[in-house]
Protein backbone atom coordinates (compact mmCIF):
# COMPACT_ATOMS: atom_id res chain seq x y z
CA UNK A 1 0.00 0.00 0.00
CA UNK A 2 1.35 3.51 -0.62
CA UNK A 3 1.91 6.15 1.61
CA UNK A 4 -0.72 8.77 1.76
CA UNK A 5 0.92 12.44 0.57
CA UNK A 6 0.66 15.18 3.82
CA UNK A 7 -0.38 18.58 2.66
CA UNK A 8 1.18 21.08 4.76
CA UNK A 9 -1.02 24.45 4.57
CA UNK A 10 1.07 27.66 6.33
CA UNK A 11 -1.10 30.86 7.88
CA UNK A 12 -0.47 33.58 9.70
CA UNK A 13 -0.79 37.43 9.55
CA UNK A 14 1.07 39.59 6.87
CA UNK A 15 4.57 39.99 7.95
CA UNK A 16 4.30 36.83 10.39
CA UNK A 17 7.04 34.95 8.95
CA UNK A 18 5.44 32.46 6.49
CA UNK A 19 7.74 32.67 3.71
CA UNK A 20 10.61 32.41 6.46
CA UNK A 21 8.94 29.31 7.65
CA UNK A 22 8.21 28.00 4.01
CA UNK A 23 12.20 28.29 3.03
CA UNK A 24 13.51 26.07 6.48
CA UNK A 25 11.02 23.52 5.68
CA UNK A 26 11.86 23.28 1.66
CA UNK A 27 15.54 23.23 2.85
CA UNK A 28 15.33 20.71 5.39
CA UNK A 29 12.71 18.22 3.19
CA UNK A 30 15.31 18.54 0.35
CA UNK A 31 17.81 17.65 2.89
CA UNK A 32 16.41 14.75 4.47
CA UNK A 33 15.42 13.04 1.22
CA UNK A 34 11.53 14.52 0.72
CA UNK A 35 10.02 16.02 -2.62
CA UNK A 36 8.20 19.18 -1.98
CA UNK A 37 5.78 20.92 -3.78
CA UNK A 38 4.67 24.29 -3.23
CA UNK A 39 1.54 26.15 -3.66
CA UNK A 40 1.83 30.04 -2.83
CA UNK A 41 -0.95 32.33 -3.22
CA UNK A 42 -1.41 36.41 -3.12
CA UNK A 43 -3.81 38.79 -4.05
CA UNK A 44 -1.06 40.37 -6.26
CA UNK A 45 2.16 38.82 -8.28
CA UNK A 46 2.78 35.30 -6.85
CA UNK A 47 5.05 34.67 -9.46
CA UNK A 48 6.93 37.23 -7.78
CA UNK A 49 7.46 35.06 -4.50
CA UNK A 50 7.60 31.96 -6.64
CA UNK A 51 10.90 33.25 -8.52
CA UNK A 52 12.54 33.72 -4.70
CA UNK A 53 12.48 30.26 -4.02
CA UNK A 54 13.87 28.82 -7.50
CA UNK A 55 17.40 28.23 -6.01
CA UNK A 56 15.92 25.79 -3.48
CA UNK A 57 13.43 24.48 -5.54
CA UNK A 58 12.63 23.78 -9.06
CA UNK A 59 10.12 26.00 -10.58
CA UNK A 60 7.95 23.52 -12.01
CA UNK A 61 7.35 22.18 -8.56
CA UNK A 62 6.13 25.85 -7.31
CA UNK A 63 2.50 26.51 -8.20
CA UNK A 64 1.66 30.68 -7.68
CA UNK A 65 -2.06 31.62 -7.37
CA UNK A 66 -2.70 35.18 -7.51
CA UNK A 67 -5.48 37.30 -7.26
CA UNK A 68 -7.79 35.69 -5.06
CA UNK A 69 -7.96 34.36 -1.63
CA UNK A 70 -7.16 30.34 -1.36
CA UNK A 71 -10.05 30.05 1.68
CA UNK A 72 -12.95 31.13 -0.55
CA UNK A 73 -13.01 32.71 -4.10
CA UNK A 74 -10.25 30.85 -4.76
CA UNK A 75 -10.60 27.34 -3.28
CA UNK A 76 -11.93 25.85 -5.96
CA UNK A 77 -8.65 26.41 -8.18
CA UNK A 78 -6.34 25.42 -4.88
CA UNK A 79 -8.08 22.07 -4.60
CA UNK A 80 -7.65 21.46 -8.54
CA UNK A 81 -4.15 22.55 -8.28
CA UNK A 82 -3.56 20.08 -5.48
CA UNK A 83 -5.04 17.41 -7.20
CA UNK A 84 -2.85 17.50 -10.19
CA UNK A 85 -0.10 17.53 -8.37
CA UNK A 86 2.58 14.62 -10.17
CA UNK A 87 2.77 11.98 -8.08
CA UNK A 88 6.41 11.02 -6.81
CA UNK A 89 8.46 9.07 -3.90
CA UNK A 90 8.25 10.85 -0.56
CA UNK A 91 6.11 13.58 -1.52
CA UNK A 92 4.76 16.56 0.42
CA UNK A 93 2.96 19.37 -0.34
CA UNK A 94 2.99 22.72 1.32
CA UNK A 95 0.61 25.46 0.94
CA UNK A 96 1.46 29.08 1.63
CA UNK A 97 -1.72 30.80 2.07
CA UNK A 98 -2.00 34.71 1.81
CA UNK A 99 -1.96 36.87 5.04
CA UNK A 100 -5.87 37.66 4.88
CA UNK A 101 -6.96 34.39 4.92
CA UNK A 102 -9.73 33.06 7.05
CA UNK A 103 -7.70 30.10 8.32
CA UNK A 104 -10.66 27.79 9.66
CA UNK A 105 -12.49 28.05 6.55
CA UNK A 106 -9.64 27.03 4.40
CA UNK A 107 -9.43 24.00 6.47
CA UNK A 108 -13.19 23.17 6.40
CA UNK A 109 -13.32 23.42 2.65
CA UNK A 110 -9.89 22.38 1.03
CA UNK A 111 -10.44 18.78 2.65
CA UNK A 112 -13.34 17.72 0.96
CA UNK A 113 -12.57 16.97 -2.64
CA UNK A 114 -8.99 15.81 -2.46
CA UNK A 115 -7.63 12.78 -4.44
CA UNK A 116 -7.32 9.67 -1.78
CA UNK A 117 -3.77 9.95 -2.43
CA UNK A 118 -3.41 12.82 -0.07
CA UNK A 119 -3.74 13.02 3.68
CA UNK A 120 -6.35 14.84 5.51
CA UNK A 121 -4.69 18.51 5.52
CA UNK A 122 -2.92 19.83 8.38
CA UNK A 123 -2.48 23.74 9.12
CA UNK A 124 0.43 25.35 10.49
CA UNK A 125 0.23 28.96 12.20
CA UNK A 126 2.64 31.33 12.17
CA UNK A 127 2.36 34.32 15.39
CA UNK A 128 4.79 37.34 15.17
CA UNK A 129 5.51 37.42 18.93
CA UNK A 130 6.45 40.89 18.94
CA UNK A 131 3.34 42.08 17.29
CA UNK A 132 0.44 39.50 18.37
CA UNK A 133 -2.45 41.01 19.17
CA UNK A 134 -1.13 44.76 18.27
CA UNK A 135 -2.91 44.76 15.14
CA UNK A 136 -6.34 47.13 15.75
CA UNK A 137 -9.24 46.46 14.20
CA UNK A 138 -7.19 43.56 12.39
CA UNK A 139 -6.80 41.46 15.87
CA UNK A 140 -9.63 39.72 15.50
CA UNK A 141 -8.56 37.79 12.12
CA UNK A 142 -5.27 36.99 13.81
CA UNK A 143 -6.90 35.38 16.34
CA UNK A 144 -8.70 33.48 14.28
CA UNK A 145 -5.96 32.43 11.95
CA UNK A 146 -4.68 29.69 14.85
CA UNK A 147 -8.07 28.40 15.73
CA UNK A 148 -7.53 25.09 13.63
CA UNK A 149 -4.14 24.59 13.63
CA UNK A 150 -1.97 21.53 14.36
CA UNK A 151 1.08 23.53 15.57
CA UNK A 152 1.65 26.99 15.90
CA UNK A 153 4.91 28.51 15.49
CA UNK A 154 6.84 31.50 16.98
CA UNK A 155 9.10 34.02 15.24
CA UNK A 156 10.28 37.23 15.88
CA UNK A 157 11.25 36.05 19.50
CA UNK A 158 14.95 37.99 19.19
CA UNK A 159 13.90 41.22 21.20
CA UNK A 160 11.41 40.01 23.17
CA UNK A 161 12.29 38.97 26.99
CA UNK A 162 10.39 35.95 28.56
CA UNK A 163 7.48 38.21 30.20
CA UNK A 164 6.02 38.59 26.52
CA UNK A 165 6.75 35.31 25.79
CA UNK A 166 4.82 33.76 28.27
CA UNK A 167 1.86 36.35 27.48
CA UNK A 168 1.79 35.29 23.65
CA UNK A 169 1.58 31.81 24.67
CA UNK A 170 -1.06 31.72 27.42
CA UNK A 171 -3.00 33.79 25.18
CA UNK A 172 -2.12 31.30 22.40
CA UNK A 173 -3.53 27.81 24.47
CA UNK A 174 -6.59 29.74 25.52
CA UNK A 175 -7.54 30.32 21.69
CA UNK A 176 -6.31 26.34 20.64
CA UNK A 177 -5.47 24.45 23.71
CA UNK A 178 -4.92 21.23 21.10
CA UNK A 179 -1.64 22.94 19.32
CA UNK A 180 1.37 22.40 19.92
CA UNK A 181 3.86 25.63 19.81
CA UNK A 182 7.13 25.99 19.29
CA UNK A 183 9.72 28.08 17.94
CA UNK A 184 11.74 27.52 14.40
CA UNK A 185 14.83 25.89 16.17
CA UNK A 186 12.62 23.46 18.10
CA UNK A 187 10.85 21.68 14.98
CA UNK A 188 11.46 18.38 13.91
CA UNK A 189 10.35 18.71 10.66
CA UNK A 190 9.74 14.65 10.39
CA UNK A 191 7.07 14.83 13.23
CA UNK A 192 5.02 17.56 10.18
CA UNK A 193 3.56 14.43 7.75
CA UNK A 194 2.56 12.78 11.30
CA UNK A 195 0.69 15.60 12.42
CA UNK A 196 -3.24 14.92 12.65
CA UNK A 197 -6.22 17.60 11.63
CA UNK A 198 -6.92 19.76 14.71
CA UNK A 199 -10.43 18.90 16.72
CA UNK A 200 -10.55 22.56 18.19
CA UNK A 201 -13.31 24.56 17.39
CA UNK A 202 -13.53 27.72 16.08
CA UNK A 203 -15.28 30.88 16.67
CA UNK A 204 -17.26 31.97 13.36
CA UNK A 205 -15.48 35.09 11.48
CA UNK A 206 -16.51 37.00 8.95
CA UNK A 207 -13.67 36.84 6.55
CA UNK A 208 -15.31 39.51 4.51
CA UNK A 209 -13.91 42.16 6.67
CA UNK A 210 -10.28 41.25 5.72
CA UNK A 211 -10.95 41.09 1.89
CA UNK A 212 -8.94 44.59 1.38
CA UNK A 213 -7.46 46.09 -2.00
CA UNK A 214 -4.68 45.11 -3.72
CA UNK A 215 -3.37 46.26 -6.70
CA UNK A 216 0.55 46.37 -8.79
CA UNK A 217 1.80 49.00 -11.03
CA UNK A 218 4.96 49.14 -13.08
CA UNK A 219 7.76 50.39 -10.97
CA UNK A 220 10.50 52.04 -13.24
CA UNK A 221 14.08 51.50 -12.85
CA UNK A 222 15.58 53.96 -9.15
CA UNK A 223 18.86 55.56 -9.00
CA UNK A 224 19.52 54.53 -5.06
CA UNK A 225 18.36 52.66 -2.13
CA UNK A 226 16.92 56.08 -1.17
CA UNK A 227 14.39 55.31 -3.58
CA UNK A 228 12.96 52.77 -2.11
CA UNK A 229 12.83 54.18 1.54
CA UNK A 230 11.08 57.25 0.11
CA UNK A 231 8.32 55.21 -1.57
CA UNK A 232 7.67 52.81 1.46
CA UNK A 233 7.57 56.30 3.41
CA UNK A 234 5.30 57.96 0.97
CA UNK A 235 2.60 54.90 1.09
CA UNK A 236 -0.02 55.41 3.85
CA UNK A 237 0.02 53.09 6.91
CA UNK A 238 -3.04 51.62 6.29
CA UNK A 239 -1.52 49.79 3.68
CA UNK A 240 -0.12 46.48 5.51
CA UNK A 241 2.14 45.13 2.94
CA UNK A 242 4.51 46.72 -0.05
CA UNK A 243 6.44 44.73 -2.02
CA UNK A 244 8.43 45.59 -5.17
CA UNK A 245 11.18 44.63 -7.68
CA UNK A 246 13.24 46.73 -9.27
CA UNK A 247 17.08 47.96 -10.38
CA UNK A 248 19.53 50.50 -8.75
CA UNK A 249 21.10 52.65 -10.45
CA UNK A 250 23.95 50.80 -13.25
CA UNK A 251 23.36 47.49 -11.55
CA UNK A 252 22.56 44.44 -13.19
CA UNK A 253 20.89 42.44 -11.05
CA UNK A 254 17.44 43.40 -9.59
CA UNK A 255 16.43 44.38 -6.17
CA UNK A 256 13.70 43.17 -3.92
CA UNK A 257 12.23 45.02 -1.18
CA UNK A 258 9.14 45.10 0.82
CA UNK A 259 7.95 46.82 4.07
CA UNK A 260 6.08 44.90 6.83
CA UNK A 261 2.96 46.23 8.83
CA UNK A 262 5.13 46.95 11.23
CA UNK A 263 7.02 50.02 8.79
CA UNK A 264 10.19 47.90 8.76
CA UNK A 265 11.85 47.78 4.90
CA UNK A 266 13.85 45.02 4.14
CA UNK A 267 15.81 44.88 0.75
CA UNK A 268 17.92 42.18 -0.44
CA UNK A 269 19.04 40.99 -4.29
CA UNK A 270 16.00 39.39 -6.35
CA UNK A 271 16.98 35.77 -7.79
CA UNK A 272 16.89 36.43 -11.55
CA UNK A 273 14.71 38.62 -14.02
CA UNK A 274 11.05 38.84 -12.69
CA UNK A 275 9.16 37.14 -14.98
CA UNK A 276 5.80 39.84 -15.15
CA UNK A 277 8.16 42.65 -15.35
CA UNK A 278 9.54 45.05 -12.67
CA UNK A 279 6.46 46.20 -9.86
CA UNK A 280 5.44 47.59 -6.98
CA UNK A 281 1.99 46.21 -5.57
CA UNK A 282 0.42 46.27 -2.19
CA UNK A 283 -1.76 45.21 0.33
CA UNK A 284 -4.39 46.84 2.35
CA UNK A 285 -7.33 49.68 2.84
CA UNK A 286 -6.33 52.75 0.26
CA UNK A 287 -4.14 50.35 -2.22
CA UNK A 288 -5.01 52.12 -5.62
CA UNK A 289 -2.56 52.85 -8.54
CA UNK A 290 -3.15 56.43 -8.15
CA UNK A 291 -1.29 56.33 -4.81
CA UNK A 292 1.26 54.21 -5.97
CA UNK A 293 2.19 56.08 -8.54
CA UNK A 294 2.24 58.95 -6.73
CA UNK A 295 4.67 57.81 -4.44
CA UNK A 296 6.69 56.50 -7.00
CA UNK A 297 6.62 59.90 -8.72
CA UNK A 298 7.48 62.03 -5.40
CA UNK A 299 10.61 59.75 -4.41
CA UNK A 300 11.93 60.07 -8.02
CA UNK A 301 11.33 63.86 -7.74
CA UNK A 302 12.86 64.25 -4.04
CA UNK A 303 15.80 62.84 -5.84
CA UNK A 304 16.41 64.87 -8.57
CA UNK A 305 15.93 67.86 -6.59
CA UNK A 306 19.41 66.36 -4.27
Amino acid sequence: MKNKEAIITIVGFLGAGKTTLLRYLITNFNAKGWNPFVILNDYENANMDAQQLAQQIELNRIKALSGSCICCSGIVELRNTVNRIPERKNGITLVEANGTSDACSLMEFLGVGLDDRFLPPIQISVVDVKNWQKRGQHNELEATQIQVSSLIMLTHLEKEDERRKVLVVDELKKLNPMARIVAIEDLDILQLPELLPSNNSAQKFDHQKSHWASCSVDLPHLSSIKNIHDICEALPDSILRVKGCTKIGQEENYTYFERKPDGDVHIRPFNGIPITGTKLLTIGPGSNPWVLEKAIKLSIKETNSI
